[in-house]
């Protein structure tokens, strides 16, 4: 009699190795882990392993070595290797794969999270004068007040924005919708 896929060794390595990767940090933001932001679209059982698929949040990303290197480590040290890991570039990554509890975790970390971007429904690139305000308005991940400005198109790294509250003048980073 077959064995029922949910008692079968190779599942459960599979279930256990989703729950390791809950804990690998992401290297730019680490209040969220790999799996909280989406990069993780796999885990496949192999016969020479594990093979853990990742989509880096963009194709230059420079985290994208020391989070293979992380998550192989944390794999391993769990006791689930051997395990390789398979960059997928294409569908390319979105803010839509961050978690519910992902998006609280930046905001707990006093990152904006993203707005979603909804079922099939891609964001323009668009072209603005540095004076244009931003369409959004982006609540302070702090206060809560939407009375907030845009200071710089860019923050401490390419995918998030610098925003400063004007309730509580606290500084704050909001992080891209792609």
């Amino acid at each position: 009699m077959p064995t029922p896929a949910s008692t079968r060794p190779a599942d459960a390595r599979v279930a256990r190795a989703w729950e390791v990767l809950g804990d690998v940090l992401d290297p730019e933001v680490p209040a969220l882990s790999v799996r909280d932001l989406g990069i993780v679209r796999e885990v496949l059982a192999r016969e020479s392993g594990l093979e853990i698929v990742l989509t880096p949040t963009y194709s230059g990303c420079p985290a994208t070595e020391v989070i293979e290197r992380s998550v192989i480590d944390a794999i391993d040290a769990a006791g689930l290797g051997p395990a390789q890991v398979r960059l997928q570039r294409a569908p390319a990554w979105t803010t839509d794969w961050i978690s519910p509890e992902g998006r609280q975790k930046l905001k707990d970390y006093g990152i904006a999270p993203p707005s979603p971007t909804g079922p099939g429904e891609s964001l323009p690139i668009r072209f603005v004068r540095r004076s244009a305000r931003p369409a959004e308005v982006v609540p302070c991940p702090r206060c809560g007040s939407e009375l907030t400005e845009r200071l710089s198109a860019f923050g401490s790294t390419a995918c998030k924005s610098l925003y400063r509250c004007i309730a509580c003048k606290e500084p704050f980073e909001l992080f891209k919708s792609i």
